[in-house]
């Protein structure tokens, strides 16, 4: 009885001296199962679950669960957003709590990592985790990505980093990261700006720090309604009319090369901005920054000049959250939201 005692205290003692950390719970195939009935992976299980499949886990922390959601990342909207910042907010407020993992779907898991990003304001970790196969298969990815993101927040060198992702090891800064592939587990990736890290078998090693941070605070749990609109060969523009017809406080083009479009679309987005709704140009290319080059009607030039916002690095699905930030925020100078995109 005696040793059965000590064993059980100092067991109690040293579970108290690992860090804490909390894992927020969404969904996303990472909380999936194939269906008996549907023949196809759906929501199935909870963060708990996902928990017990990496017992490893706690020689590195005490891992708190909250599952805030079961749903796949495509139903991820700004209400959820506001959710999930509300709750990795809350759980970094607390000073026991090293870090924060968000487990998600990855068809829209860099757009929640931009959204936290620039939402909260404090030196912890917040990783966000998906997988690319669901919890039935073999070689389910979920529980290293877990196991990794435990690792990366009691890391001293995670602090100051801001939202990270980490899928396959690889360590990426929210800012630039996008989803690359629709299957493999490789998906993730920074292009020109590179991993941030990696978590390797032995230590989890960081290489840079993100420089092109921003903090915007929340002011209203509404956001404004923001739409993005494609250019392509042909496009008539008429979306982009619609979209400012029909209440959309804000407009992103995914625009060509460095932020071109056809005179249909030039002449829809003098009309929006003639409305007082501010025009944002992103590109569909993958690497590189728009930029105001081009003469022609509809060239970038004569678009800056006819008093649109350029996304500097952003693809158009940052872009639109960035502008949805800023105008919550207050902002509705042109030229304030334009500094808010070059910072």
């Amino acid at each position: 009885m005696i040793v059965v005692t000590m064993i059980f205290v100092l067991t109690g003692i040293a579970l108290a001296a690992l860090p804490i950390v909390k894992l927020i719970a969404t969904g996303g195939t990472i909380a999936m199962k194939i269906d008996p009935v549907k023949k196809a992976p759906v929501p199935a299980i909870s963060g708990e679950d996902l928990l017990a499949t990496v017992p490893e886990i706690s020689k590195y922390a005490q891992v708190e669960v909250q599952n805030l959601s079961n749903v796949p990342s495509d139903y991820m909207d700004p209400e959820r957003w506001v959710a999930l910042q509300k709750a990795a907010n809350e759980a970094l407020a607390r000073p026991e709590v090293a870090g924060v993992i968000v487990s998600h779907g990855t068809d829209t898991l860099e757009e929640s990592a931009y959204f936290l990003d620039l939402t909260i304001k404090s030196d912890k970790p917040i990783v966000l985790i998906g997988a690319q196969r669901n919890a039935s298969e073999p070689d389910f990815d979920g529980p290293r990505n877990l196991l990794n993101a435990v690792r990366i927040c009691v890391s001293p060198d995670a602090k100051g980093k801001g939202s990270m992702i980490v899928l396959n090891n690889q360590i990426n800064a929210a800012r630039f990261v996008t989803k690359t592939h629709t299957s493999s587990v490789e998906t993730f990736n920074s292009g020109d700006f590179g991993f941030l890290g990696y978590a390797d078998n032995d230590r989890v090693i960081f290489y840079q720090t993100p420089l092109r941070r921003q903090f915007i605070a929340l002011a209203s749990e509404k956001l404004p309604y923001i739409e993005i609109v494609a250019m392509y060969g042909g496009a008539s523009g008429s979306l982009v009319k619609a979209a400012a017809d029909q209440g959309a406080k804000g407009i992103v083009i995914q625009a060509l090369g460095w932020g071109n479009l056809n005179i249909p679309m030039f002449e829809a987005i003098k009309y929006a901005i003639g409305k007082g709704i501010p025009v944002v140009i992103s590109t569909r290319v993958q690497s590189g920054r728009v930029l105001p080059v081009y003469g022609f009607e509809g060239g970038g030039k004569t678009l800056k000049d006819a008093g649109a916002i350029f996304a500097d690095d952003l693809n158009p699905q940052k872009a639109r959250i960035l502008l949805m930030l800023a105008l919550q925020s207050g902002m509705t100078d042109v030229k304030q939201i334009q500094a808010l995109f070059d910072k």
